[in-house]
């Protein structure tokens, strides 16, 4: 039996650890489900992997949340999977939690590659792994046991591709809307960068500028504040580099409230449904896609050899793919 429980508190971790919560059956990864008649008791767990990722409310951390899951309960082991909600010290008060309840593992995405590490470290004062998934931990000091992630650099690479293919021989103003705080979003833009500057370096005419890097935080909301911000004092703004789909969509927003959306071309970054559907609506030109789903089973596969004393690649990259307009015209799962 697939069991996963949301986070609720102490209170609510404890009763998850023990098997009271009823909330926490899910559907059988075969798709056989529970009913209220069931009356057997539930097979015993291995164990628990808990999962903090940046946050929920984005359905690409969810997707490696169900995944992670479904492969955990495979190998005979509980996940309990949390929303820290971008918060730092939420997210370290999870931990908190995860440590006095002898949690198997932790998988985390960090919400602050520096601030999250004494949270880290206690975890490993304590015997606990920590495994990182998309983004990693840059804390001096704190030990990961793994990292499975995409291949951010290629990834921004593959945007600075598309991007010169956007703007065709002229060039352009481009807005950068990026996110810090997350190393995989810092090893987008600069793999984003290489790519403009090495076709700057061979141009006399049709550069491509970047005028502006601001935070998009990742978030529809802020990717359309700084979107608005940047026209403000970038009229002539001829396209938006945005580190995710969240964020390439707020400026979507903003950019269709000034009336400039056949001015100002959009590259986003992840292939979650609602970017690939703006590609085909014709709102983003393009997105570098990351793959979720794998990178929640491997994670945990990597768990498991790790639990095993087993060797296994310490630091697992996926290739990111691009995704396009001809692309999302063909594809089954858009409108």
């Amino acid at each position: 039996m697939k069991r996963i429980v949301q986070y609720l508190g102490l209170t609510a971790l404890t009763l998850a650890l023990t098997g009271c919560s009823p909330s926490s059956d899910k559907p059988a990864a075969d798709g056989s489900s529970d009913t209220s008649g069931d009356t057997s008791a539930p097979a015993k767990t291995k164990g628990i992997i808990a999962y903090t990722p940046l946050t929920l409310s984005n359905p690409f951390f969810k997707i490696i949340g169900d995944h992670i899951t479904a492969e955990a309960a495979k190998n005979g082991y509980d996940t309990l999977m949390v929303d820290p909600d971008m918060d730092v010290k939420k997210q370290s008060d999870q931990f908190d939690d995860f440590i006095s309840s002898g949690v198997t593992a932790i998988i985390l995405v960090p919400c602050d590659r520096l601030s999250i590490g004494p949270a880290v470290k206690l975890a490993n004062a304590k015997g606990i792994p920590v495994f990182t998934v998309d983004a990693k931990c840059a804390a001096e000091g704190a030990e990961i046991a793994g990292h499975v992630g995409t291949d951010n650099f290629q990834g921004g690479e593959l945007a600075g591709q598309a991007m010169v293919k956007a703007l065709g021989e002229n060039g352009g103003k481009v807005l950068i809307l990026d996110f810090k705080k997350a190393h995989s979003c810092v090893l987008r833009v600069a793999g984003f960068k290489k790519v403009i500057d090495a076709h700057n370096a061979g141009q006399t005419t049709g550069k491509i500028e970047i005028v502006a890097e601001l935070n998009g935080n990742g978030a529809r909301t802020e990717g359309y504040q700084s979107t608005a911000d940047a026209l403000q004092a970038h009229d002539d703004l001829d396209a938006v580099f945005a580190i995710n789909d969240p964020s390439a969509l707020g400026a979507y927003t903003a950019i269709e409230e000034a009336k400039k959306q056949d001015q100002i071309k959009i590259i986003g970054f992840d292939g979650q449904l609602d970017g690939k559907q703006g590609i085909k609506d014709g709102k983003i030109f393009a997105d570098p896609i990351q793959h979720p789903d794998k990178m929640g089973q491997q994670i945990v596969q990597n768990i498991m050899k790790y639990l095993a004393g087993e060797e296994f690649q310490r630091d697992t990259l996926i290739p990111a793919t691009l995704y396009d307009k001809a692309m999302a015209d063909q594809d089954p799962e858009l409108k």
